[in-house]
């Protein structure tokens, strides 16, 4: 098993509009519904961008879960799930407009239901895989349990710390041997968990010391990989710099055609686990090289789940 993916799936409802709705405004746009949730996404990035995927999840006893079910099987991804008779499967707004940004709100639902318990049963799985993923839109005590199963297996841990609003912990961030904040995620960390303030807006524009220097203070034993959208990327190391040169440094975006940003994230994140569970002795540029790509195709397609491209690292 090369990723093991612990997070979330949700029956994604998205309108798109020229411009996202202000509060009172009625506007008219497109619908559409299809699969997503962070770990579904990341899990099915994983699995087109070429590594063998397991997905570990909740559901609810309803057509969510079948359509979950359906579509694991057709790209073969993994589906290990725990059917929650009472809850429905979780769901998520999503508002997109005609420049492909987003706006999202989600209901838990069943995501919520996933248990340390839940995992503890797949021990074996767990010290089979190479990197195991996790973000945080279920409970932070299965998050926090999936990363500790994943060192005390000996496999690369990545913490995607999304959303921006969601619990963590100076414990949970020490589990990840890398984290990968965007913007918003990355200012909304150090304001939790550091005396330092940064405005997300001001993240991009931030010279590369001082973001170095922020990154070294939020994740001190660990690497940080901060997502810029049509700027890149931000990368600092700790000691263990993961075959790259430099204690940090930036990479540029790949071009696109950009039509829903929805999933670029996710596309990002399950794209680097694939590439770096499969060639663990390359440089981790070379891994976020290849995600960067990865996510930029991505962004030409609506949609989240479906919207991940096909594509096998070189």
């Amino acid at each position: 098993m090369h990723v093991v993916v612990v997070g979330s799936f949700n029956l994604d409802h998205v309108w798109q509009a020229d411009t996202l709705p202000a509060p009172g405004a009625t506007l008219a746009g497109r619908y559409h519904t299809g699969p997503g949730g962070k770990g579904f996404n990341q899990a099915i990035a994983a699995c087109r961008a070429g590594a063998e995927t397991a997905f570990f999840c909740a559901l609810g006893d309803d057509a969510g879960a079948r359509i979950a079910s359906h579509l694991a099987k057709i790209d073969g991804l993994r589906l290990i799930a725990h059917l929650s008779a009472n809850t429905p499967t979780g769901s998520a707004g999503i508002f997109v407009d005609r420049q492909g940004r987003n706006s999202i709100v989600i209901g838990a639902g069943a995501n919520a239901e996933l248990t340390p318990a839940h995992l503890a049963a797949q021990d074996t799985l767990f010290r089979l895989a190479k990197v195991v993923l996790v973000q945080l839109e279920t409970r932070i005590d299965t998050v926090h349990k999936a990363l500790a199963m994943a060192r005390d297996a000996g496999a690369r841990t990545v913490l995607n710390p999304a959303p921006a609003n969601a619990e963590s912990s100076a414990e949970l961030l020490a589990l990840a041997d890398v984290i990968t904040p965007n913007e918003t995620e990355f200012a909304a960390l150090i304001a939790r968990h550091t005396a330092l303030q940064i405005p997300a807006e001001a993240v991009a524009s931030a010279s590369d010391a001082v973001l170095h220097s922020h990154c070294r203070t939020l994740h001190p034993g660990g690497s940080v990989v901060i997502t810029l959208g049509s700027a890149g990327c931000f990368v600092s190391h700790g000691e263990n710099r993961h075959g790259d040169s430099h204690s940090h440094y930036r990479l540029p975006a790949c071009p696109a055609k950009v039509v829903d940003t929805t999933g670029a994230g996710d596309a990002f994140n399950g794209a680097f686990c694939a590439a770096w569970a499969q060639h663990p002795c390359r440089a981790l540029a070379e891994h976020l090289t290849f995600a960067s790509r990865y996510a930029a195709r991505a962004c030409e397609r609506e949609g989240a789940a479906l919207a991940m491209p096909q594509l096998a690292p070189a």
